[in-house]
């Protein structure tokens, strides 16, 4: 256990949805939407509970790299840096097919369906970060 002022290089992270584990490793930062605004986590950040708003997750990895994830509503906690990200629905942007979000989003629009226009696109904006 490090001692009280120490700072660690990374941060052990899990991205969970409710049907599966989305993605696990060491992270230096992890910035996601909580219902209070953009949080942006690095190694020995004060303890933290936030509620998911349907966004992003930008995770930048200890070896310089991205992963973004699409995620609707859960929540993160964060403590003795270990972040988890709890989310109702969440996908990783590799596994975004974007022409069936943007049918998806077109779709909610005729529909006037808003949490669906808001899923297609937060999943289209998650596609366009990973790239």
């Amino acid at each position: 256990m490090p001692t009280r002022g120490a700072v660690l290089a990374e941060i052990h992270v899990e991205v969970v949805a409710a049907d599966r584990s989305i993605w696990s490793g060491e992270a230096a930062m992890v910035i996601a939407r909580t219902m209070s605004g953009d949080i942006g986590i690095m190694p020995s950040h004060e303890p933290v509970l936030g509620v998911l708003q349907s966004g992003p997750v930008t995770i930048r990895t200890t070896d310089g790299g991205t992963v973004v994830a699409a995620v609707h509503g859960g929540f993160l906690s964060f403590a003795d840096n270990k972040l988890s990200v709890l989310a109702e629905i969440a996908e990783l942007a590799e596994e975004i097919d974007v022409a069936r979000a943007e049918r998806a989003l077109e779709r909610s629009k005729s529909d006037a369906d808003a949490a669906a226009q808001r899923r297609a696109e937060v999943r289209l904006a998650a596609a366009a970060g990973a790239h």
